[in-house]
């Protein structure tokens, strides 16, 4: 109707509804009904899922960073704002689409990273049915699939573009900027000290741990970004900058599991470099495990011998690392493990149910093993391993199927690293799976992929690799850098 309307009178429209809709919700604030506020931001999201998905998901990236969670909204709900509704968007627009074309994008059947992703989604979907708790399992799901959408699928398809790659990063490092400043703002004015540390990272990250991880992620890619821009000094000066405040940020976090993750990330980084035979890496790997379960009785009593506990001297605080003597943190860790691997036991087919260790695993702790921040209330996190977590929650398989992942994305861009003739991919490829391997490790201590902070650069990450290894690993180095001089 618009459309056949001359300017002015579309201008008169324009002004009529905005004026209406002024009027109609301050009455509705009269009456204490808030939510009608929101009604322009909605059409406005329905207008660029609709009409600019891609947008929407830039948006989205860049807002993840900035999102705060409101615990309970209703019926026992969280939801994190802006984020979570914008990928609720951008699913409901994948589902519609798919559901009015009937076509699915074979693409991503191509590779073995989305496939094996779709075999731990469909075993968690498995899991949620036998679950203990249906619908808390049904949440973690829900939210594991427009993680999944939004951060991984509907990107590795705007991947095709290179620039797009970087563009991905970028949004999220330029957000996460503003929210380092606001904390090590509010770090400083409790005087840098590790026990702030651990609350000032609130309302933007739950924790130190999680801001920690997300920091040393990131680390990988903007050193190779300052290696990318030699040619733009501006871009290069600007780079290193960045770099110096992710550092600065990640020394304060007072994280020791992130700290720890960049040395043996640099470790990996080494091996790679020298493009040691994966035949090689796997046979040494497979030694280590053999030798610390071997010696492990030996291991446990050398590390007992550690009485350092956490400390904001930073020399303190990394020897408190292999602290399992009076360390409450790595005490509770303990103790959280060995009440995981006991669920396990009791159901190591179908697990309790996806989300659902922190509710269920009180029981399964021992009162010797207890610490001073222990709790049967299922309020103070979940098992706190990306790999003892599934074992408990979705069984072994819930287990394999997320180690499959991690195999799959480690062949991918060990195979692109080594055999690309292309120094741009080969770089790109090794800073977003160094930022990975950080996670990994970070994953032994920590398990933050139901989080939508964590999600967006882990995925997004994964999808990098997917993306390079399907349509650029094989792209003529000409056609690369052609489109490099375009950005």
């Amino acid at each position: 109707m618009l459309a056949s309307l001359s300017d002015d009178k579309k201008k008169n429209w324009i002004y009529a509804i905005s004026f209406a809709f002024i009027a109609i919700n301050a009455i509705a604030i009269a009456f204490e009904f808030y939510w009608l506020s929101l009604l322009p931001f909605v059409v406005i999201v329905a207008l660029l899922a609709l009409f600019s998905l891609d947008k929407l998901v830039w948006i989205a990236v860049f807002f993840t960073p900035l999102s705060i969670t409101i615990k309970d909204v209703g019926f026992g709900l969280g939801i994190s704002l802006p984020t979570e509704p914008l990928l609720f968007a951008i699913l409901a627009t994948c589902m519609l689409k798919f559901l009015y074309e009937g076509k699915f994008n074979s693409e991503i059947l191509r590779h073995t990273i989305p496939s094996a992703i779709i075999v731990n989604l469909i075993w968690i979907g498995i899991t949620t049915i036998t679950s203990q708790m249906p619908f808390v399992s049904l949440k973690f799901i829900i939210a594991r699939v427009w993680f999944l959408n939004s951060f991984f699928a509907i990107p590795m398809l705007l991947f095709k573009k290179y620039s797009n790659m970087h563009k991905y990063v970028w949004l999220y490092i330029i957000a996460l900027i503003g929210v380092i400043f606001y904390i090590v703002t509010k770090h400083a004015m409790n005087g840098f000290s590790e026990q702030s540390a651990h609350w000032v990272t609130v309302p933007f990250y739950k924790d130190h741990t999680s801001y920690g991880a997300v920091l040393a992620m990131f680390l990988p890619f903007l050193i190779y970004f300052i290696w990318y821009s030699r040619g733009n000094k501006f871009i290069q000066v600007l780079s290193i900058l960045v770099l110096l405040i992710f550092f600065v940020a990640l020394i304060l976090s007072y994280t020791r599991a992130a700290w720890m993750s960049l040395v043996i990330a640099f470790g990996v980084y080494v091996i790679l470099s020298l493009k040691i035979r994966l035949r090689t890496i796997i046979t040494v790997g497979a030694v280590l495990i053999a030798l610390f379960f071997a010696f492990q009785t030996q291991i446990y009593m050398a590390l007992e011998q550690n009485k350092q506990d956490s400390s904001s001297d930073l020399k303190e605080h990394v020897k408190s690392i292999s602290n399992i003597r009076s360390d409450a943190s790595n005490l509770e860790r303990i103790n959280r493990w060995k009440s995981a691997l006991r669920m396990f036991k009791a159901r190591p087919i179908w697990g309790w149910g996806p989300g659902t260790y922190m509710f269920q695993y009180a029981p399964y702790q021992l009162s010797s093993e207890k610490t001073v921040i222990s709790t049967n209330a299922g309020n103070k996190g979940n098992a706190h391993s990306e790999y003892i977590g599934p074992l408990a929650e979705e069984g072994i398989l819930g287990c394999l199927s997320f180690v499959l992942i991690v195999c799959c994305i480690s062949f991918t861009a060990i195979k692109i690293i080594y055999n690309s003739k292309d120094k741009n991919i080969q770089m790109l490829t090794m800073a977003v799976y160094l930022g990975l391997i950080t996670y990994l490790v970070h994953g032994l201590f920590n398990n933050f992929l139901d989080t939508d902070k964590a999600s967006a650069p882990f995925w997004g990450f994964a999808a990098i690799i997917t993306a390079i290894d399907l349509y650029h690993f094989n792209k003529p180095e000409g056609d690369r850098l052609k489109e490099s001089a375009t950005e």
